[in-house]
């Protein structure tokens, strides 16, 4: 083997450890391979804004799981489908929260957990949920508790 061939070689074989270690990356950021999954979990929220499948699943700011599905129950309420790490014990008296990460950041699942000795199984509901708070719809009640106060206060100074 000459000079010429031994250095296409070296250089092939960084090309290939250089194109390896950037699908290692992307697959990284990308969380594919990252869930420790193996329990299914549901939850049912009245509203769950966006709330994506993928968003992590947390237990003291600690990555536990991740959102598998995001649908609608027989009473169109949202059902969301979780895995998680089936090593954790988790109380059957757990409850769910969807919250945002910063203010207007993503949104993730966050469990906080109860105090029954009886836990969860594969399948089983997570039954005390506090469902996502849209900034939108906030924001618009207190703009229209506003109006509405302003507009009482004028009745108010008709009627004297």
């Amino acid at each position: 083997m000459g000079s010429h061939q031994m250095r296409d070689l070296a250089v092939g074989f960084f090309v290939l450890l250089g194109l390896a270690a950037i699908a290692y990356l992307s697959m990284s950021v990308g969380g594919i391979g990252d869930t420790p999954g193996g329990r299914t979990l549901y939850a049912t929220f009245d509203q769950v804004a966006d709330l994506k499948p993928r968003a992590p699943v947390d237990i003291s700011g600690v990555k536990v799981g991740q959102v598998v599905a995001v649908g609608l129950d027989e009473n169109y309420r949202a059902r969301v489908e979780m895995d998680v790490d089936p090593k954790l014990e988790l109380p059957v008296d757990s409850s769910a929260a969807i919250v945002t990460s910063g203010l207007l950041g993503d949104r993730y699942i966050q469990i906080e957990l109860g105090a029954e000795d009886q836990t969860l199984a594969d399948g089983e509901e997570i039954t005390y949920t506090e469902s996502a708070i849209v900034l939108e719809r906030l924001i618009g009640k207190v703009v229209h508790n506003f109006n509405a106060d302003k507009d009482d206060k004028k009745d108010e100074g008709a009627k004297e």
